[in-house]
């Protein structure tokens, strides 16, 4: 129990790893953070903010990336090595911290490793020792091993997704960890992983069974002798062991929580095959037809296989060259599109020269795309006019508009997701105004689901395919639905930790 005011280090590393795609995600992915920066990253934390005034907080080292493939294993070892110093350095220095904010996604793959985070986790824990309190926050799309829960005494993740509760669940554990400093220190923990992995378009929180179990899980966290309760589903995209649903809840009454992650556990077990795409989703061919024939507009198209928020390497051109060949896109066919989008840094940088040696309205024939995978297409000629270009985009580098007959393509330095209406208005485009507007993503995010009027999940190939089962996992426990076939009922008794 700390009666002054505690020392809190924040240290971790968050990436979201497709093991499908051949994108590696070096240091180039990734956003480091360190001190002060690192600390008033979290609004929470704010100067005057109170729990930034409850605590002495360290900001010791975060690193960020967009989903991608693989971490290299020397950038991960770089990056736990410097968190592992840093923690033993400030430590001899000023004595041992109270606590420490572990920040950390779930589905990180660092090549020839499994369990990546598990490998973090037990490093910071060596470094600071069994008596700091370790409040481990997270993506609901992560993985959680029995390892990872134990070498956390507090741990937990979102409840929505999309992920509107970003900010919210990192201060729940935070002030979590407060209070527990407080009094109480380490809460018990009940745990179990449910033998179900599912996609994250499956699984939203907008719609039918999910909205009924994470409402269950607000219940569970909510009853008498319960700190916090937490139901993760996995992320689907990786083919490591411990790729599975997991659910953890916290508190002092152990009785109390091991009923409440078995209640947990057996409500999504039981919903297992109830859970459906969150928008009518179709092939290709199914989906423009359909987006060509409403008058809803704008109609957003998911072109669901590449997202590269979920991993997806973001050059795949598949849909892109299908698209160029649509006649109600060509030169007079009537119809107005917006892709977004494609990364190539060759092609943005000549795109982008044509633009500013003649300006808009110039004419470019570049290649471009499947640099990185090119596994179910090469790559596209785009032969048009470039309306944009543009240097400085914090995500992107470069960002050009070419436009082919009636279709736009944002085609950018570095993968960038286009989530925002201000990311399509910034470059001239008016998606409001578009009839087609097809965005590599699954699920939309909130600001393009209130712009669409209609919408559909396209099911295309990619790193990230909706299509588990074409994806060849071989690495998951057996069994895992909807991989193998159950001979028996599994066991969802919760273990106390």
């Amino acid at each position: 129990m700390t009666t002054s005011r505690p020392r809190v280090a924040i240290a971790g590393m968050s990436i979201e790893s497709s093991t499908f795609s051949p994108h590696r995600s070096g240091w180039e992915a990734f956003t480091l953070r360190r001190g002060d920066e690192l600390v008033t990253h979290y609004p929470f934390l704010a100067d005057g903010a109170p729990l930034r005034q409850a605590a002495d907080w360290t900001g010791v080292l975060h690193a960020r990336s967009l989903p991608g493939g693989a971490v290299p294993a020397d950038v991960y070892e770089a990056v736990r090595d410097e968190i592992v110093a840093t923690l033993r350095a400030q430590q001899a220095e000023h004595g041992p911290y109270d606590g420490l904010l572990l920040d950390i996604h779930g589905a990180m793959t660092v090549v020839g490793r499994d369990d990546a985070e598990t490998d973090l986790a037990a490093a910071v824990r060596d470094a600071v020792g069994p008596d700091t309190l370790v409040s481990t926050t997270m993506d609901l799309h992560g993985n959680v091993p029995r390892a990872l829960a134990q070498l956390s005494d507090l741990i937990t993740c979102y409840r929505m997704a999309p992920h509107e509760d970003v900010w919210e669940t990192r201060e729940r554990a935070a002030t979590n960890l407060l209070a527990r400093l407080r009094s109480g220190g380490a809460p018990k923990k009940a745990w179990l992983q449910v033998p179900v992995l599912l996609p994250g378009e499956k699984t939203s929180t907008r719609i039918e069974p999910a909205a009924s179990i994470y409402a269950e899980v607000a219940r569970v966290a909510g009853s008498p002798g319960v700190l916090d309760a937490a139901l993760w589903v996995g992320y689907a995209w990786a083919d490591e062991p411990s790729c599975r649903a997991a659910v953890v809840v916290t508190g002092d009454d152990e009785e109390a929580i091991v009923r409440g992650a078995e209640r947990l556990g057996r409500r999504y077990w039981d919903a297992r095959d109830d859970f459906a795409f969150v928008a009518p989703a179709a092939p290709y061919e199914e989906c423009v037809a359909a987006a060509l024939s409403s008058a809803a507009r704008p109609y957003f198209l998911s072109d669901s296989g590449d997202n590269p928020t979920a991993g997806g390497a973001g050059d795949v051109t598949w849909t892109l060259a299908r698209l160029l060949a649509e006649p109600a896109f060509a030169e007079g066919g009537g119809s107005t599109a917006i892709y977004a989008s494609l990364p190539d840094a060759g092609a943005a940088r000549s795109v982008a020269a044509t633009f500013a040696a003649e300006g808009a309205g110039a004419e470019v024939d570049v290649e471009a795309g499947a640099r990185v995978d090119d596994g179910p297409h090469g790559p596209v000629r785009l032969r048009g006019v470039v309306e944009h270009a543009s240097d400085g985009d914090p995500d992107a580098g470069i960002v050009t508009v070419v436009r082919v007959g009636g279709l736009r393509v944002i085609l950018t330095e570095r993968r960038k997701p286009y989530h925002l209406e201000s990311d399509f208005t910034a470059l001239g485009l008016d998606p409001r105004g578009t009839d087609v507007v097809v965005v590599k993503i699954g699920y939309l995010e909130p600001e393009l689901y209130d712009m669409a009027a209609d919408w559909m999940l396209m099911l295309t190939p990619g790193g990230v395919d909706q299509d588990l089962l074409r994806l060849g996992h071989h690495r998951l426990t057996a069994p895992t639905h909807p991989f193998h076939p159950f001979p028996t009922e599994p066991d969802l008794r919760a273990d106390l930790l």
